[in-house]
């Protein structure tokens, strides 16, 4: 097949075969008052070196995160990625891969998928991973509703501290559905969801609990307690990890009785890139495999015995029996997820522990330093891990406007999604941070 422009003729020839004698004829369904009566407002064509040129003049224009000391957060972290990292995934078989629809002759792929879901199955404490979705917050929804079907239960039950764009992500997908959510409010003492607020909303037959651990505002959550409270009224416990370098210090989820853990991967090893494309990891209990959304890689050996892979499941069973699927899902992130792979394989488990160490410490300073300004508190007093709040005499959003004509990205402010803290800023700190870049950051926001 070429790629050359029509013709006349072959316009003429493509409108006879479809039964229409012109291209006005053939939008006659759109009203004329709605259709472009000028050519778009677009430059003419430029020969490639002018392009380029042109290009690179308006790329000037831009301001990189380089210019800036940040300290975002909220889901979307700046951390060190390898070089190594990002040699492998440029490599031809794995940047040009999409879904391999044949996916036994894609060898190489499927191993690393399957290297990429023992080591998720590693860092949460789970019996299988299945092979990556979209997002963190797309796993999220998605997990809500394996849970009811799972149970056949409608009651989910959502923690306040869940990050607030999973909370409207999981409302969507399923506002067309015989579900009930019920939003359970933080502790403003301590900022992790309150066990007595999980019991008054939690119902005879609750389909699931999902909080986040460290939640949106870096707490960390008694997941034992809240494990509890769920399954025993025969819920199933989700947890939301949206910083996965946390698990290097924190114990996995499913060895505190998660049964289901989901979250998002873009710290190990992707890009923060505006918010995109990111990567969601799903895993869960070797029994629930039937309901996994998306698809699971496996080993198996071939006629010869030789090792091999193969897709042992694509439960949205785009082939045969869609009416049974239990998922739309029908690929995976998988350039993203062999990143996360190669990230993990890098750093390894010593690594990782360092690295969370590090984003720990450094952020204990950041807490530290910025809770002795005047006018300005920790606003929880639970324990943190790299991000945390802090509650100034000053309106969050003017606090920003400030540091950032001082070249400062001073967080996030909660106001958007919390009205009742407009005076409180997320605040992120991880091993991209020198000592320097706080120090500097915590004296400016003292003379504000």
């Amino acid at each position: 097949m070429t790629y050359i422009p029509h013709t006349d003729k072959d316009i003429k020839d493509m409108l006879a075969a479809i039964g229409v004698t012109s291209l006005d004829e053939l939008f006659d369904q759109i009203p004329y008052a709605l259709r472009l009566q000028r050519p778009l407002n677009i430059p003419p064509g430029l020969p490639e070196r002018n392009l380029v040129n042109e290009l690179c003049h308006l790329s000037k224009k831009n301001t990189t995160v380089d210019e800036y000391i940040s300290f975002l957060g909220a889901g979307s972290y700046n951390h060190y990625i390898p070089s190594v990292v990002k040699y492998i995934v440029a490599r031809s078989e794995f940047n040009t891969s999409y879904t391999p629809y044949q996916p036994e002759v894609s060898q190489g792929t499927l191993q690393a998928i399957f290297e990429y879901q023992t080591l998720i199955c590693q860092l949460t404490g789970m019996e299988v991973s299945n092979a990556s979705m979209y997002d963190g917050a797309s796993a999220t929804a998605e997990a809500v509703l394996m849970a009811g079907r799972l149970n056949g239960h409608q009651r989910v039950i959502l923690s306040s501290a869940l990050h607030p764009e999973y909370r409207e992500t999981i409302n969507t997908y399923i506002s067309n559905q015989d579900k009930t959510v019920k939003e359970v409010t933080y502790c403003t003492a301590t900022g992790k969801t309150l066990p007595e607020a999980v019991e008054a909303q939690i119902g005879n037959e609750p389909s699931c609990l999902v909080v986040q651990h460290p939640n949106f505002f870096g707490s960390l959550e008694d997941i034992a307690a809240l494990r509890d409270l769920i399954h025993n009224r025969g819920g199933l416990l989700i947890v939301v990890i949206t910083e996965p370098i946390s698990l290097g210090l924190l114990t996995p989820p499913g060895s505190l009785g998660a049964d289901i853990v989901v979250g998002e991967g873009q710290s190990l090893g992707n890009n923060m890139a505006f918010g995109g494309p990111y990567l969601g990891f799903f895993a869960t209990r070797e029994e629930y495999i039937r309901q996994v959304p998306g698809r699971i890689v496996g080993q198996t050996t071939d006629s010869k015995g030789k090792r091999g892979f193969c897709l042992t499941l694509a439960t949205r069973e785009q082939h045969i029996r869609r009416e049974k699927a239990t998922s739309n899902i029908c690929t995976n992130e998988g350039l993203c997820a062999i990143s996360a792979a190669v990230f993990l394989s890098v750093y390894g488990k010593k690594g990782l522990i360092d690295l969370a160490r590090l984003n720990f410490s450094k952020s204990q300073y950041l807490k530290n330093s910025i809770s002795k300004v005047a006018g300005t508190r920790i606003a929880f007093s639970s324990p943190t891990f790299n991000e945390f709040v802090i509650e100034s005499e000053i309106e969050a959003d003017v606090l920003l406007k400030a540091l950032l004509k001082k070249g400062i990205l001073g967080g996030i402010s909660l106001k958007k999604f919390y009205p009742e803290l407009s005076r409180h800023l997320l605040l992120c700190a991880t091993e991209m941070n020198s000592r320097e870049e706080m120090d500097t950051f915590v004296e400016e926001f003292s003379k504000l």
